[in-house]
């Protein structure tokens, strides 16, 4: 079936019903509760969504109303959306590890009344801001355990609203179909609010056709079909899960797994064996750290093979993996490293059956990127933000590369400005930040262009390369390399490319040298330490171990020697380098719900830390408030060293 047709110029419910038609016996969802995958078929689907559509209305929701929706990625908070979306209301997805004071001003901002509360932990959340939150009258949760005492106004579960919706959809059998024919493909068709690292969150708002065009123009890139599985494993607030999981699973029909819950995502991944698969780089850098964690405790026999046949695979694969003629002898080795070490190995990653792998929001280190393409996984990078519907560049299967972004796909157009700003014009751009029309002007031409607030540019083969975030991109002052350009997410991604470092915030704008603040990984740098037989009582001993800080200045002097070679960012060089006594965390501020640094937050948090770095020290003292996860808050104290690093001078191009 071509669903070309029926994914433009359509809303999600339409799309809903003609899968519901086409389809009815076909599996739309699967979810595995108690160990066991449950299928839901697009016929079940639809008669799920109708009955909760139906509720929702008996309960005074209405047309252009909005809903929240918190929870991991279930079968009834998609069929909740789509119920929302066929009253022709809005549903406005929230972050499930948001602590209940984050969720106030998107509730407020969007003047919510009601909310899908996945479970006890949700609930909890959304009863405990409701006197800051008055207008939000209906609270439905889908999980019954630990709430059969609760006894709140408002407050019912998803059995008694589909109950409630199944009589009235017998007693109005044309009403659900009737409401999704009023909605057009430029009507709001949700809402999803920024990470708000400078302020409050904004809500974008996107229409059924930026979101169902963005979703159709990535599909026809990677010639997604129906016969897809996908994994939903990030949260649904996330605009990238919910174009894969949801955009794109309307647009294309194909089937959308959900797993039982975030700690058996790497078991479920392995039992579905995803076609499609979309993972930010650190669950890439989580995945091989594990492998390799597991090859430094196999025998000796076993990583003589697995080294000798990797080596194989970083010298032809990537270039089999572009379609490049190889030699027979290299085809026969490669066969034979298949069948012996790539096969398994992919197949224990819970990748054998991708077709296609994508990677984004954070640039993936060129190694970690070769590896998997070394191995027979077609990973690739995309570029795109909330705003624009994810989709803005791709990178083709033949021209998948490490140090761009991809090209831009059908329908978009891209400048760069006099400062370097990358702009973009595309159908997928959002509609408006909702209630700030002075942040829309702000981002939004009169002619129709996107300020991304990145900067970059286009190279010789028309792939976008990313520097930075233009308000970042800064100079050095002062000292030898006085005028020096600086780009802090370009050295921190240098440094997270290796498997001991899982976060990094650098400073040096305005200042005569770089100085960064360094995670490290607890899997990876544990390890390390045992096979090393060095002791440790907890993260924060770890971290300040000298053998951790020669490992980890042996990786930052790397860098160092990388910066050199880059005529543009040699003056970026780090001469001075600590390691945290704490993993940076969303719930302390510290990084945003993306996961993205929040590198001004994180300045004036550990000041003292800053001043030491930059005033000679050789240690500093740093007591640190936390909250943990019950919701309690505590300290944690540590006098972190100070280490300065070789820098090397500038290595100038040949004529």
């Amino acid at each position: 079936m071509d669903f070309q047709e029926t994914a433009l110029q359509t809303t999600f419910p339409r799309l809903l019903l003609k899968h519901a038609s086409a389809r009815p016996t076909a599996t739309a969802m699967r979810e595995k509760e108690f160990g066991i995958w449950q299928a839901l078929s697009w016929a079940d689907l639809q008669q799920m969504v109708e009955q909760i559509a139906c509720g929702l209305h008996q309960a005074g929701l209405r047309r252009d109303d909005h809903m929240v929706v918190v929870g991991s990625n279930r079968p009834r908070l998609y069929a909740t959306m789509l119920a929302v979306q066929a009253l022709g209301a809005v549903p406005i997805p929230l972050y499930q590890d948001a602590v209940a004071g984050e969720c106030v001003f998107p509730i407020n901002n969007a003047d919510v009344a009601f909310a899908f509360a996945e479970d006890q932990e949700q609930v909890d959340k959304l009863l405990e801001i409701r006197e800051q939150c008055p207008q939000l009258a209906h609270v439905y949760f889908d999980d019954p355990r630990g709430l059969r005492d609760y006894d709140e106004p408002g407050l019912a579960s998803m059995d008694e609203l589909i109950a409630s919706g199944k009589v009235f959809a017998k007693l109005h059998a044309a009403f659900f179909r009737e409401q999704i024919e009023q909605a057009g493909p430029d009507d709001i068709a949700a809402m999803f609010f920024t990470s708000g690292t400078t302020g409050n969150p904004k809500g974008v708002v996107h229409t059924h056709d930026s979101l169902l065009d963005r979703a159709r123009a990535g599909a026809d890139f990677d010639k997604l079909t129906e016969n897809e599985e996908v994994l939903a494993y990030l949260p649904p607030a996330w605009i990238g899960q919910n174009i894969f999981s949801y955009a794109q699973w309307l647009a294309c029909g194909y089937v959308v797994n959900c797993p039982e819950s975030s700690a058996t995502v790497t078991i479920d991944l392995k039992e579905v064996g995803p076609t499609y698969y979309f993972a930010p780089p650190r669950v890439f850098e989580g995945l091989l750290t594990s492998v390799m964690i597991r090859m430094e405790d196999a025998g000796a026999l076993k990583r003589r093979m697995f080294h000798a046949f990797m080596a194989l695979a970083r010298r032809v694969g990537p270039d089999r993996m572009d379609g490049k003629p190889l030699g027979l002898a290299d085809r026969l080795l490669y066969g034979l490293g298949d069948w012996m070490v790539y096969g398994p190995l992919r197949n224990n990653l819970g990748l054998s059956r991708v077709r296609v792998a994508y990677t984004a929001g954070e640039a993936i280190g060129p190694d970690l990127f070769q590896f998997y393409r070394s191995i027979g996984v077609n990973l690739k990078q995309l570029y795109g933000s909330t705003e624009t519907a994810v989709f803005v560049c791709l990178q083709p299967d033949n021209a998948a590369r490490a140090d761009t972004v991809g090209m831009p796909i059908a329908g978009v157009e891209i400048k760069v400005a006099d400062n370097g700003e990358i702009l973009v014009k595309s159908p997928g751009l959002l509609k408006e930040y909702f209630k700030n029309p002075a942040a829309t002007a702000e981002v939004l031409t009169a002619d129709g262009w996107y300020h991304t607030s990145d900067a970059g540019f286009l190279d010789a083969h028309g792939h976008l390369k990313i520097i930075d975030r233009v308000k970042d991109v800064g100079r050095i002052k002062g000292g030898a390399n006085d005028g020096a350009m600086f780009a802090p997410k370009y050295v921190e991604n240098k440094l997270k490319f290796f498997p001991y470092i899982k976060e990094v915030v650098a400073y040096g704008d305005g200042r005569d040298k770089v100085c960064v603040m360094i995670n490290i990984d607890m899997d990876a740098v544990g390890n390390w330490a045992e096979r090393r037989n060095l002791a440790y009582a907890g993260y924060t001993d770890l971290a300040q171990k000298p053998e951790v800080y020669a490992l980890i200045k042996d990786c930052v002097e790397k860098v160092n020697a990388d910066l050199a070679a880059d005529e543009l960012l040699a003056g970026s060089q780090i001469s001075r380098f600590l390691v945290l006594h704490k993993e940076l965390d969303a719930d302390d501020g510290e990084l945003t719900r993306t996961n993205k640094v929040r590198r001004g937050f994180i300045a004036d948090k550990y000041l003292p830390l800053v001043d030491g770095l930059y005033g000679g020290k050789s240690e500093q003292f740093i007591e640190t408030v936390v909250k943990f996860e019950d919701g309690r808050s505590g300290s944690v104290s540590a006098t972190l060293k100070i280490e300065d690093t070789q820098t090397f001078a500038p290595v100038k191009a040949a004529a």
